[in-house]
């Protein structure tokens, strides 16, 4: 693992357990309409870039979301697993798989123009849109 932490966590009937790197102990969220479909409500998220290992790969499966990412969950319990880019190896692992709750702190929130009104958090956070997002991917 190339990170300065590393996360243990697992899908909900514990088919599929992770181990996950992350630089620091910065979460964020996902406001856009494909992450509220897929979860219900927005994505909370961990980046963990191609630091992330599975054990029981065989209960993974993966949905291609668009040209550039992949959604997996766990094929036995449906538990969300990760948004991951098709190129680069970057990962987003929904940051209620792992164990150690207490330790995250809510940092950022991106395709914030894509946030319905009903919900708000109360912390101060960076804000991006989506299509700051995209510019920040995209090297523009």
């Amino acid at each position: 693992m190339d990170a300065n932490f590393e996360h243990q966590g697992r899908c909900l009937c514990g088919a599929v357990r992770v181990t996950a790197g992350t630089k620091g102990n910065s979460m964020g969220v996902c406001h856009c309409t494909m992450c509220r479909r897929w979860g219900g409500g927005p994505l909370f998220a961990v980046e963990c870039d191609d630091a992330v290992a599975f054990e029981g790969e065989e209960h993974i499966a993966v949905f291609s979301s668009s040209e550039w990412a992949e959604r997996g969950f766990c094929r036995t319990c449906g538990t969300h697993l990760f948004y991951r880019l098709k190129e680069g190896g970057h990962y987003a692992m929904p940051v209620g798989l792992f164990d150690d709750d207490d330790s995250w702190r809510l940092t950022e929130q991106i395709f914030i123009d894509q946030k319905p009104a009903f919900y708000a958090f109360s912390q101060t956070t960076k804000n991006l849109t989506g299509e700051e997002v995209f510019a920040l991917h995209s090297g523009k």
